[in-house]
Formats: structure tokens, C-alpha cells, sequence
């Protein structure tokens, strides 16, 4: 009977017991993109930069692990944040989104970094609200990596719509979007501000935020 009662109970908890985890794997994420942004601002090689272009950005898309690998066949997988700075200067709360690819190709290595998309156009902001990066759909936006190994420089690549910034270790070169697919995360975005909010609502209307968030905001300004 305390064995019946107790899954009984178990059951009717276990919803509140997986949204208090949700939430707290979106906060978790939340803090390592702030962890990322700052590591990235304090590389000698990509401060300047940085501090450059962020006054500019339209958004910013931060993926704290994103791990790429194979053999033959490779592919690369993440989990990061997005945020649009309006015309007002405002940075809006983050939508989560997952990043995937895959190609064929000679290639061997693993590689695990942390990227720092900063989205300079509207052009190249839709890409990736919109998903086209997937196919090769976004050949009209250009991405500049700039990172270890990376031999392009703002000052040397102006007009770009993303600067790539990366900090890799493993066997790979710079990071890009090329044949990337990137998708929001419907439920990871319901966990963390509650209600099912869409990305556009969060991202261009500022209908659901998050003071959570402040700080990771604070480091996109310079």
C-alpha cells in the first residue's frame, strides 16, 4: 500500500520536479554564454575586434560547447542562445536554439569549442532566424571566422554579415554555418520564461524576458 501511495505521488510530482530541472538547465546554459562572451572579450587576438562590432550587431548568437567530429563523415552539434539588439540599442531576452550539421568529405578529428556569432546585417540575422543556412541556402551571407589558426581580421574582411569567433581545441579549423541547420528549442524556451513564447516574440517584440538574463546582456555592451 506505501509502495502504491508513494508512485501515486511520485507521478502527480514528477511534472514540477522535470520543469524545475528544464529551468534550470536554461539557466545553466544562460550562465555559460555569459562565460563564454567574457572568455572570448579577454582573448588578446579577438578583444579589439569585439569591441568593435558590438555597438553595430544586430544579434549575437552564443553556443558554449559545440562540438565537432568524425570520420569520413562529420558532423558538429550545440546548444546556445540568441539575442537581437534593436534600433534602440536594447539587447532582447535569449531564445535558445540548437545548431547541427553534417558533410561528407576526407576529414579525421575532433574538435570542441565555444563560438561567439556576432550578427553584423538584417540580412544575415535572418539566415539565422530563418534557418537558411541548412543546403547552402545562405550563399549570400558572408561569415568571416576569426579565431586560433583563422586568418581573417575585421580589418581585413569589413562588410561581413557574421564574424565568427571561436576558441577551439582539437584537430579542426575554425568554425562556420555552412550546411547548418538552426533550430529553436520550443521547450527549452517554454521552460525558462513559462507559457510557450515564440522566438519572434521573445527576439523582436520583448514579450517574454528574463532579469536572469541581465548580466549575459551587460557583457554585449561595450
Amino acid at each position: 500500500m506505501r509502495i502504491a501511495i508513494a508512485v501515486l505521488a511520485l507521478a502527480w510530482l514528477w511534472p514540477a520536479v522535470a520543469g524545475a530541472q528544464a529551468v534550470t538547465d536554461q539557466s545553466m546554459m544562460v550562465n555559460r554564454a555569459l562565460t563564454t562572451v567574457e572568455r572570448l572579450r579577454s582573448v588578446p587576438d579577438m578583444e579589439d575586434s569585439i569591441a568593435q562590432l558590438l555597438p553595430r550587431a544586430r544579434g549575437a548568437l552564443i553556443v558554449p560547447d559545440l562540438v565537432k567530429g568524425g570520420f569520413l563523415l562529420g558532423a558538429q552539434y550545440g546548444t546556445g542562445v540568441l539575442l537581437v539588439r534593436d534600433r534602440d540599442g536594447r539587447w532582447s531576452g535569449p531564445a535558445f536554439y540548437s545548431i547541427a550539421a553534417g558533410s561528407f568529405g576526407l576529414q579525421i578529428g575532433l574538435q570542441d569549442a565555444e563560438a561567439f556569432y556576432i550578427i553584423m546585417t538584417d540580412g544575415g540575422l535572418d539566415a539565422v532566424v530563418n534557418n537558411q543556412f541548412k543546403a547552402g541556402a545562405s550563399a549570400g551571407v558572408a561569415v568571416t571566422v576569426v579565431g586560433a589558426g583563422a586568418e581573417a581580421a575585421t580589418t581585413t574582411h569589413a562588410g561581413a554579415d557574421i564574424y565568427a569567433f571561436s576558441r577551439a581545441v582539437g584537430l579542426y579549423g575554425g568554425l562556420t554555418l555552412d550546411g547548418a541547420g538552426i533550430l529553436p528549442r520550443h521547450s527549452w524556451n517554454a521552460a525558462y520564461y513559462g507559457g510557450n513564447p515564440t522566438p519572434r516574440q521573445i527576439l523582436f517584440e520583448h514579450a517574454a524576458d528574463s532579469p536572469q538574463a541581465d548580466r549575459l546582456r551587460g557583457s554585449l555592451t561595450p
